[in-house]
């Protein structure tokens, strides 16, 4: 079978986030091309990735979008090479088989064995989604360039339900500023590790009063936006008053929420916190009953919400936008990790009818 053959040399291609990716791209732009597509690549910023944006047929045909990189190996239990397709019985392990080369795997297979006739198509593939969908915004430019089209799909794991919404996300970097001094005369300094814990409270009360009090949007395991502290550091010595600390926080929010706000609120009364924002990425929230998304949804396994972020956010003020993939999340980023051999037949299938 010609998809997992593709599927095969995926998993072989290390596409860990922290190493260049273009290795990978260079095969897919090569099949892609041999298929009849346009291909324009798109070279990341530092020029160790890179990502495609393939059309053929040109406008008014389906987006199918999905990244490349995986998310490491390191400190987990394997009991087989990661970056070596393996199977047993109808299940095939590697790193990415579920999030999201089996995907891949089908587009690519698709592109391959496209009729004369078909309608158009276009395949993006992005780098760098596991670090927070950092690849896919320098490629929009190129993106807006195929001209108007009907559809977007996102090919993460959905065990082929059409998920229409999920929540966006804005990580920060709270530095709370200080002044040194030796401890026995703690109460002459201000100590930044103070200023740290006046935020962390601050993100609490607000977490309270999105529970009690905050838009609700039906689907989620958590229905309201989130806030989450991940990381606080500071002080170099218990005899030393800190005259900085570090906050990592984060908003988890509903499409209807703007993080902006959800900031200024935590930040209300507090002084001496510099606050940066160092990625986001926009949520999900498509219309389910849309016309542009009928035939998916007639193909899809039915409807659903996810808990994680995609790269969909940013393909939604486009066009129609969903996401829907083979493989269920519960296998992604997991040791062992792998797709069910009827999921990614299932994909294939569904793909074929959509374009």
């Amino acid at each position: 079978m010609r998809m997992l053959d593709i599927l095969d040399t995926l998993i072989g291609f290390p596409t860990v986030s922290k190493d260049s990716n273009l290795a990978l791209i260079d095969w897919a732009q090569g099949l892609l091309a041999t298929a009849g597509f346009d291909v324009v690549r798109v070279p990341s910023p530092c020029g160790q990735k890179a990502g495609l944006v393939a059309n053929r047929g040109g406008s008014g045909g389906t987006i199918l979008s999905a990244h490349v990189d995986v998310v490491p190996t390191e400190g987990q239990p394997w009991t087989r090479d990661p970056f070596a397709l393996s199977r047993e019985g109808d299940r095939f392990y590697g790193r990415g088989t579920t999030d999201m080369k089996g995907f891949v795997a089908c587009v690519l297979a698709l592109a391959e064995e496209l009729p004369a006739n078909a309608g158009p198509v276009s395949i993006v593939l992005s780098w760098d989604e596991e670090l927070g969908c950092i690849g896919i915004p320098h490629m929009m430019d190129a993106v807006r360039a195929l001209g108007p089209q009907k559809l977007c799909v996102v090919g993460e794991p959905t065990s082929l339900k059409m998920a229409t919404g999920h929540k966006g996300k804005v990580a920060w970097r709270g530095l709370c500023s200080g002044e040194a001094g030796h401890s026995a005369m703690a109460p002459m300094y201000r100590n930044a590790l103070h200023g740290a814990c006046d935020l962390v409270a601050a993100l609490r009360r607000e977490q309270a009063a999105l529970l009690q009090d905050g838009a609700k949007e039906d689907g989620y395991d958590v229905p309201c936006s989130t806030l989450h502290v991940g990381v606080l550091r500071g002080g170099t010595a218990l005899n030393i008053v800190p005259d900085s600390a570090e906050v990592l926080f984060e908003a988890r929010h509903l499409a209807s929420d703007a993080p902006a706000d959800l900031l200024a609120r935590v930040l209300d009364g507090l002084s001496g916190i510099t606050v940066s924002e160092t990625f986001a990425y926009p949520g999900l929230a498509a219309d389910p009953d849309d016309p542009a998304l009928a035939q998916l949804r007639g193909l899809s396994r039915g409807l659903t919400k996810v808990s994680y972020g995609t790269e969909a956010g940013f393909f939604a003020p486009l066009l129609p936008t969903a996401v829907c993939g083979p493989g269920d999340m519960a296998q992604g980023h997991q040791p062992d990790e792998f797709v069910e051999l009827e999921q990614l037949t299932g994909c294939l299938t569904m793909l074929r009818a959509l374009v």
